[in-house]
């Protein structure tokens, strides 16, 4: 694994992790055990997803150094809010049973609510304390961001979203960049929809590898961090080797050429 990213930080991260949403408890020890036995060093696991507890089994199972693996966890919606997020990053931590977690984010903005700049100062505040070592968001759109950059200390490290070549975020990916935030995809295939697209079976059929390889190169080559999902120990094999090849520019173009614009999932705006 040789792509990696310096966060506004200083925080050192692959580029490329490993996505547990939708991993069941009775196989999340395990998958995450053959993850780090292939080379994966960042985890993303949120309270949502409920196996922070099997995250942390895997990652003290493992025998690798803390210090190797990235971990990243999340505060659900009806959590936000300054006291009521510490009490639900404690519970996290507990779950997790390791002794840090590398990044914590806000998971959803929920603007309904109007929680999430309250919440970032409580997660300001926990910097201090050595448990948490970093801080970002996920889901924020633009005037989301700028909301919380009105009041914020800290500016998040990393804001995960939607975004896959059909549905590409450039206008978010820039303003991000610009604020020295980095732009982390979820369900980076497109949740597998993707896939059969006849530009990627061209670009994928030239290079001899798959086309969910191909769209982990293109987020690699754009600058995005990405953490794809699977369940498949053959798969997870297959989704880590993308850095013997590279996409041309020609390449590149072609996929700039899919883009579409429709999210597969909602809109932050609307889900609270």
């Amino acid at each position: 694994m040789n792509y990696s990213l310096t966060l506004n930080n200083g925080q050192r991260i692959a580029q490329l992790g490993l996505g547990v949403y939708k991993v069941n408890q009775d196989i999340a020890v395990e998958l995450v055990g053959t993850a780090l036995d292939l080379g994966y060093r960042r985890i993303d696991t949120a309270a949502l997803y409920d196996n922070e507890q099997e995250v942390g089994a895997a990652i003290r199972k493992s025998g690798i150094s803390r210090e190797e693996i990235y971990v990243t966890t999340k505060i659900w919606n009806n959590r936000q809010g300054y006291h009521e997020s510490k009490e639900a990053i404690d519970e996290s931590l507990n779950r997790l049973n390791i002794e840090y977690v590398d990044m914590l984010m806000i998971h959803w903005p929920a603007p309904k609510q109007n929680k999430f700049v309250e919440t970032w100062r409580a997660f300001e505040e926990l910097l201090e304390g050595g448990k948490i070592r970093g801080i970002g968001v996920a889901n924020f759109n633009i005037h989301h961001l700028e909301q919380l950059l009105e009041s914020a200390n800290v500016v998040p490290a990393i804001n995960q979203v939607e975004l896959n070549p059909t549905f590409q975020q450039a206008e978010l990916r820039a303003f991000n960049s610009k604020h020295g935030i980095a732009t982390e995809a979820w369900a980076p295939l497109g949740r597998g929809k993707i896939l059969d697209h006849p530009a990627l079976a061209e670009i994928s059929a030239a290079h001899g590898k798959s086309a969910a390889q191909v769209v982990i190169r293109w987020h690699l080559q754009i600058g995005n961090l990405v953490i794809p999902k699977s369940s498949n120990p053959d798969r997870l094999a297959e989704n880590l080797d993308v850095f013997d090849f590279e996409l041309s520019d020609a390449d590149m173009q072609v996929m700039a050429s899919i883009e579409i614009g429709v999210r597969a999932s909602v809109n932050p705006d609307d889900f609270d």
